[in-house]
């Protein structure tokens, strides 16, 4: 998966992210957090990455009540991994 997919993929992250109205203001920033951390990688090569291990949590979190959303989070950690990020 190339730069453009990926921020592709963040951008469709973020949408579902902002139509979700169940999710508790804890998770919801944990997400924006997890979502800004991983654009700061693809934008600078130099910043540190951050571990997919929380994608994944947060995936099977969402899982019931989410599902777009926890799949999203599963695409992007395994585009990601594929990246080596």
């Amino acid at each position: 998966m190339g730069k453009r997919e990926l921020d592709d993929l963040l951008e469709q992250l973020h949408d579902r992210l902002g139509a979700a109205d169940s999710i508790d203001a804890d998770d919801r920033r944990r997400l924006t957090t997890v979502l800004r951390d991983i654009e700061a990688v693809l934008g600078r090569s130099d910043a540190p990455a951050p571990g997919n291990r929380g994608l994944e949590a947060l995936a099977v979190k969402f899982e019931v009540d989410h599902p777009s959303l926890a799949d999203g989070l599963r695409r992007l950690a395994d585009a990601l991994g594929k990246a080596g990020i």
